[in-house]
C-alpha cells in the first residue's frame, strides 16, 4: 500500500536522525496543545479493544479541556468501527488495523469518498508467554507452525509442543495452549495477515474477549502463549523476541527496533474519521485529532505502554488534514 509504504518511511528516517537516544520521549518537535473556544456537543467512538484505554485516557484528557463535551466509547473490536463510521453512529473509528476493501467500499458506497486514516500511536505487537518460561526466540515460522492450521509461511512441521520450537527442560514435553481474539479484533487480522501470512488459525486457540483477558488467561498458564499490542504488558509474562527467517537475529519488541522497522510486528494504530474531499473536519473531531497527536496526546501515548508519533508523521497527518500548524509540530 503506498500510504503505508509512505508512513513507513517517515517513521523509519526520524527514527535514523534519532538513533543515538532510545526514543523514550515524546519527540520535542511536537507542540502542546492549545484550548479554543466554541467545542462542545457529543462524541462517539466505536471500535478498536487495544485502542480503549487510550481512547479513554484522551476522552478524559479532551474534557479537561472541553467539560461541556459528551463523550461516549464503545470498543468491542476494530470490526465494528468501519460500519458505525459509515452509517454515522460513530465520530470516531478507532482501528488496530488499516480498513479492508470491503469495509473501504462500503463507506465509499454510501458517502462518496473514502474515510480518513489517521495514525495516532506506533505498537509493537507481541507473542507473550508465562515469565517462567525460558524460551530465548522465535522465527516467523515457528510462530506460524504454534498458530497456524496452515502453515503458509513456510514452516515444514507443526509445532505442538514446547520441545517442537527449542524449549528444553520439563516444559519439553508440554502442549502448548494457544491463547488469542477473534476475528471481530483488528489485533487478530493483523496478526494472521502478518504472522500466519494469511493463513487459517488452529481450531484450540482459546479466544479472548480482549487484549487484557489475552495476557491475564497466559499470565496463570506455564505452558501458554498468545499476542496482544505492547501496550498490555504486565510482570507476569514476558515477551518474545522474534527473527524474521530461520537463522537471522532475534530481535526485541523494544521502542527502538520497532521504530527501525528491525522488529517484525510493528504497526500503526489508527482512528479513522468522515472527512469530505476539501471540507474541513467539525470543530469537535478536528480538535480531537489535534489534541490527540498534540504533546499532551503522545505523552498519553507513551505512559500507556506504546510509541508516541515521530514528529515527522505528526507533520504530514495534520497537512494532510488541513490542521497543519494548529498544535502539533514546532516550526524550525
Amino acid at each position: 500500500m503506498t500510504l503505508k509504504r509512505l508512513m513507513a518511511a517517515l517513521i523509519w528516517g526520524a527514527a535514523s536522525a534519532t538513533a543515538a537516544n532510545t526514543l523514550a520521549a515524546v519527540d520535542p518537535a511536537i507542540k502542546a496543545y492549545t484550548r479554543t473556544s466554541g467545542v462542545s456537543g457529543n462524541l462517539s467512538s466505536v471500535g478498536s479493544d487495544t485502542l480503549a484505554n487510550l481512547m479513554t485516557l484522551w476522552a478524559e484528557a479532551y474534557k479537561k479541556e472541553y467539560p461541556s463535551v459528551n463523550i461516549q466509547i464503545q470498543a468491542a473490536g476494530s470490526s465494528t468501527a468501519p460500519p458505525a463510521l459509515t452509517e454515522g453512529t460513530a465520530n470516531l473509528g478507532p482501528m488496530s488495523r488499516r480498513m479492508k476493501d470491503g469495509e473501504l467500499s462500503a463507506f465509499e458506497q454510501k458517502h462518496g469518498y473514502k474515510p480518513t486514516a489517521i495514525p495516532v500511536a506506533v505498537d509493537a505487537l507481541a507473542v507473550f508467554v508465562h515469565k517462567d518460561n525460558p524460551i530465548k526466540g522465535l522465527t516467523l515460522q515457528q510462530v506460524d507452525a504454534i498458530f497456524s492450521a496452515t502453515r503458509l509461511c513456510g514452516a515444514r512441521a507443526d509445532a505442538k509442543t514446547w520441545g517442537d520450537v527449542g524449549v528444553t527442560g520439563d516444559l519439553a514435553g508440554k502442549p502448548i495452549q494457544l491463547f488469542g481474539r477473534n476475528s471481530v479484533s483488528g489485533t487478530y487480522g493483523y496478526f494472521k495477515e502478518e504472522a500466519l501470512c494469511k493463513g487459517d488459525f488452529k481450531a484450540n486457540v482459546n479466544e479472548q474477549p480482549g487484549s487484557a483477558s489475552v495476557v491475564s488467561a497466559i499470565s496463570n498458564s506455564l505452558n501458554g502463549i498468545g499476542y496482544s499490542g505492547i501496550g498490555y504488558k504486565t510482570s507476569n509474562v514476558r515477551t518474545v523476541p522474534l527473527a524474521k527467517k530461520e537463522g537471522g537475529e532475534f530481535v526485541e519488541d523494544s521502542e527502538a527496533n520497532t521504530l527501525n522497522g528491525s522488529y517484525p510486528l510493528s504497526r500503526f494504530l489508527y482512528v479513522y474519521v468522515n472527512k469530505a474531499p476539501n471540507q474541513s473536519l467539525a470543530p469537535l473531531e478536528a480538535e480531537f485529532v489535534k489534541l490527540v497527536l498534540s504533546r499532551q496526546g503522545q505523552e498519553v501515548v507513551m505512559k500507556d505502554g506504546y510509541i508516541p508519533l515521530p514528529a515527522r508523521v505528526v507533520e504530514k497527518t495534520l497537512a494532510d488534514l488541513g490542521l497543519q500548524g494548529a498544535a502539533g509540530v514546532a516550526v524550525k
